[in-house]
């Protein structure tokens, strides 16, 4: 069996070092809103982390700015190299220094923060705007409370590492989404299911990655606090090869998870200016890059209205664009998300893993943007496989959600096929729930779906079902039925005329002398339309009264009723007319032939209808609209017979025994 690295379990470093912190945020109560204390807990943690790791160089990097601010342009190389970081602080000052002063602090602080290297500093005072917070929390004198508390929460390398440190942001981060009521949409994703997406995105992957030299890029458009970009570079270093040269990418809308994760990137070393601010679907921060390794996880079903008029512009485009497949609707940018990793995959080969919830595997009817993006998907062969999460895993909900793996260079027993893996019922329950998390992805579960998933080709079982391309594929062709109408000029159906907007217009003395006439022909009933048609010409032309076709055409109607004994009305080429009412659709297979589907399941039961060839597919022509479904639990269902009634009966004859002698008993 395949040796698949294990999650990173909450340890207690996390959770004491999330509850110290959360705990100085309760000090805000009063001074500023609920939705307001992530402004400042979240930069002060931030500030901390970096402080803490830079503290053992302090002292060089203040001999190196001394020595050479005077004579140097660019102080950056150098006081880089004196503190080992990516970035530096010249401050004389230290977070505990400040903390530790009796007076200043908001001066001191702002000293503190300008003495950062640049690339460190916007992170303060642009995306987390936290000078303004800085004034704030000293004219509530809170701000000497606050530093304190902060300086006693160690968050040295030593004590908490990078990794658990992701985990302690993430946690203050839900926390605070909890409190200001975010939507369910924004949620985070919890590090077992990076772990197993990672797993399985590098999977036959290792032989090369092992190769040296190998350089390799890995990408996430929607990065929030960066969890998934770091996993993944740690799962390549600790379990594949140490000397692997993985580049991270990523963009993030919200400016202050943007901010946290180029710090957390700065700490480790990362080229930090990979990561970009912004909408990735509009303002794409990598337009013309392409990667190797690509990992998301968009928010779920949040709409793009607000950002359509761009999104249709490019896809104006065709694909020339990103989104050339199709736009879905606009309650759901999920498929747009996916479009736009496809768009960035290296003609040589790429992978991608994203989680999204159901609605994308089936939601739009065939010809609709989803069905046309699922169908692009499909027939291009990038879908490698779908695997079904287990629910209750996420933070902020609780739906079903499943990982799409895409691959553009699939192994040779791979082309072709669709591996669907049904792990939904792979976890276990949680000692204490987060939110909506109630459950967790195990290791040993980690390592079970990443074996379903490897073996997936050689594999068909209750868990793993494999499929070709096209049998999620479909023609919908419409059916028809003939139209078949009585007339009769009765009282009740000439009252109907009064309904028919063309007549309402008529003139009164037009419009007394075409009832006078209709009441003339009698209550008949005529099943053939030509005949009455004849008549009713007829009775008009001694009335003396002109219509036009509409207003004819509104009379016709008026005077009609269906009848399944009446002739079949024809339009003027003697074709049968059809029946809206009795209009129908079938969905036939691609792997069946139309014709043969039509004879065997429509005509049976309905000989006298035909397939409207008139509606056509746009890509091939031919009769129907072509669609593509996942359908996913249909294909894992499993049916299960209710009881035997005998055993059914049995029950009812022991509880009716049981009811009785307790009722003996009471009356003892």
């Amino acid at each position: 069996m395949t040796t698949v690295a294990p999650p990173l379990t909450r340890t207690a470093t996390i959770d004491n070092q999330s509850n110290l912190i959360w705990k100085i945020a309760d000090l805000l109560r009063g001074n500023f809103k609920q939705y307001e204390y992530a402004d400042v807990i979240l930069p002060l943690t931030v500030m901390r982390r970096l402080d803490s790791v830079l503290a053992p160089t302090h002292d060089q990097v203040q001999e190196r700015y001394l020595a050479f601010k005077d004579k140097l342009d660019n102080l950056d190389p150098v006081l880089t190299r004196a503190s080992g970081q990516k970035f530096y602080n010249t401050s004389r000052l230290t977070f505990t220094d400040i903390a530790a002063n009796t007076k200043d602090h908001a001066l001191n602080l702002r000293e503190y923060i300008q003495g950062f290297s640049p690339n460190v500093r916007e992170l303060f005072t642009e995306h987390f705007g936290f000078m303004t917070q800085v004034d704030r929390l000293d004219g509530a004198d809170l701000l000497y409370t606050v530093l304190q508390g902060f300086s006693t929460v160690d968050l040295s390398p030593a004590r908490v590492s990078n990794l658990e440190m992701g985990y302690v942001f993430e946690e203050l981060i839900r926390k605070f989404n909890e409190q200001s009521n975010e939507t369910a949409g924004e949620h985070f994703t919890p590090r077992e299911v990076i772990r197993l997406m990672v797993n399985i995105l590098f999977s036959g992957d290792e032989d090369a990655l092992r190769v040296p030299g190998t350089v390799r890029t890995v990408y996430d458009p929607t990065a929030g606090t960066g969890g998934m970009l770091s996993i993944a570079k740690e799962h390549v270093r600790e379990h594949i090869s140490p000397t692997a040269n993985i580049r991270l990418f990523g963009q993030e809308l919200n400016p202050k998870s943007y901010a946290v994760c180029k710090s957390d990137l700065l700490i480790v070393g990362e080229d930090e200016s990979h990561i970009r601010l912004g909408n990735s679907l509009t303002q794409d921060g990598h337009a013309e890059r392409q990667f190797d390794y690509m990992l998301s996880n968009p928010p779920f079903g949040v709409d793009w209205k607000n950002i359509q008029k761009a999104i249709d512009a490019e896809q104006e485009l065709g694909f020339d664009g990103r989104f050339g497949a199709g736009t879905p609707r606009v309650s759901d940018g999920s498929l747009l998300f996916l479009q736009h990793l496809i768009s960035k995959m290296k003609p040589e080969g790429s992978r991608i893993a994203i989680v999204l919830n159901g609605s994308p595997l089936f939601t739009g009817d065939a010809g609709s943007g989803e069905s046309e993006i699922r169908r692009w998907i499909l027939e291009n062969d990038l879908l490698d496989a779908l695997i079904a999460l287990p629910d209750q895993l996420f933070y902020n909900t609780g739906i079903s959600t499943y990982i799409w793996v895409l691959d553009n260079n699939k192994p040779e027993e791979r082309r072709g096929k669709v591996h669907l893996i049904n792990a939904a019922g792979l976890s276990r329950k949680m000692r204490k729930s987060l939110g909506d998390k109630r459950n967790e992805i195990s290791p040993e579960q980690i390592t079970e779906i990443v074996e379903l998933y490897r073996a997936a080709a050689q594999t068909d079982s209750s868990l793993v079902k494999v499929f070709d391309t096209t049998d999620f594929g479909y023609r919908k062709v419409t059916v028809e039925r003939p139209l078949r109408l009585n007339y009769q000029a009765s009282e009740e159906r000439i009252r109907r005329m009064n309904d028919k907007k063309p007549l309402q217009k008529l003139p009164r003395e037009t419009a007394a002398a075409l009832v006078e006439g209709l009441l003339s022909m009698g209550e008949e009933i005529h099943r053939d339309r030509k005949a009455f048609e004849l008549l009713l010409h007829g009775t008009l032309l001694k009335a003396r009264v002109k219509l036009k076709t509409p207003e004819l055409k509104a009379v016709l109607e008026a005077l009609s009723e269906r009848d399944d004994t009446a002739d079949i009305v024809l339009d003027k080429d003697g074709q049968p007319l059809p029946d809206p009412e009795l209009r129908d659709t079938e969905s036939v297979p691609l792997s069946e032939d139309v014709t043969t589907y039509f004879q065997r399941e429509v005509q049976p039961y309905a000989p006298d209808a035909w397939i409207n060839t008139d509606i056509r597919d746009h890509k091939d022509g031919l009769p129907g609209k072509v669609g593509y479904e996942i359908s996913f639990t249909r294909y894992f269902y499993t049916y299960t017979p209710p009881r035997p009634l005998e055993a059914i009966q049995q029950d009812i004859r022991t509880l009716e025994a049981e009811i009785m002698t307790l009722l003996k008993d009471l009356n003892v």
